[in-house]
């Protein structure tokens, strides 16, 4: 259903929120997986920089979609270096895009059920938590580690909904991630918006055949 984000919003009886790149700036984490722990692995292994980032951005390429690709155990014993101290050490780079505190504090006093959505490992969820308070403006918390499953799966939905009960055509999701977006589609999710804006330090994403918004603020009458 290609509907306007603002009457998505006023139609829906759940409302499923991602988490980076939706809410929380992605800036944080082209930062930490492209530049910082690129130069980490360098060091800890004696190469040159950019032959450590040529290395795992194929990596992490041939890992996207898969739980792995989130998982920080898994990056901690492919990486041999602590991935999850890492983001401890740069925890201050963490932040709201623009307008999406505001949009919480917004529909968390609407008649609307929140539910975040993340395919966040549970030790960066805590700590982005703990930094922003996000996690006071939800009804539910649901990692897809805690399922078994990335949310580009089909399976991961069917256990969401099988844990929540939400109703597919009375549901908004948004996310950034077209090919999440994508895979709740096949599910029979029919409210599908993506934030076009999700990392402030690079440019607006185009091109996409999902309504999008540059923030989440924009569905906000």
């Amino acid at each position: 259903m290609n509907i306007d984000p603002q009457t998505a919003l006023q139609r829906s009886t759940t409302l499923m929120l991602d988490m980076d790149g939706t809410l929380l700036d992605l800036a944080f984490d082209n930062f930490m997986w492209k530049e910082l722990i690129p130069r980490r692995f360098a060091a800890a292994n004696d190469i040159p920089y950019e032959e450590a980032r040529d290395h795992l951005m194929v990596k992490f390429k041939a890992e996207q979609g898969n739980l792995d690709w989130y998982c920080l155990d898994y990056w901690c014993d492919y990486l041999g270096i602590d991935v999850v101290q890492l983001h401890h050490d740069v925890s201050y780079r963490i932040g709201y895009l623009p307008g999406a505190l505001e949009f919480l504090r917004s529909v968390h006093e609407q008649d609307v059920r929140v539910l975040l959505v993340t395919n966040s490992h549970p030790d960066t969820l805590a700590l982005k938590d703990a930094v922003t308070g996000l996690g006071d403006y939800f009804d539910g918390i649901y990692s897809s580690h805690t399922f078994g499953h990335a949310k580009e799966s089909q399976h991961f939905w069917t256990a969401l909904q099988e844990e929540t009960g939400f109703e597919c055509g009375t549901t908004l999701f948004v996310d950034d991630s077209l090919s999440v977006l994508d895979s709740a589609r096949q599910y029979g999710i029919e409210m599908l918006v993506t934030v076009t804006r999700p990392d402030t330090a690079a440019p607006l994403k185009r091109g996409s055949e999902f309504r999008g918004v540059e923030r989440v603020a924009d569905m906000l009458p």
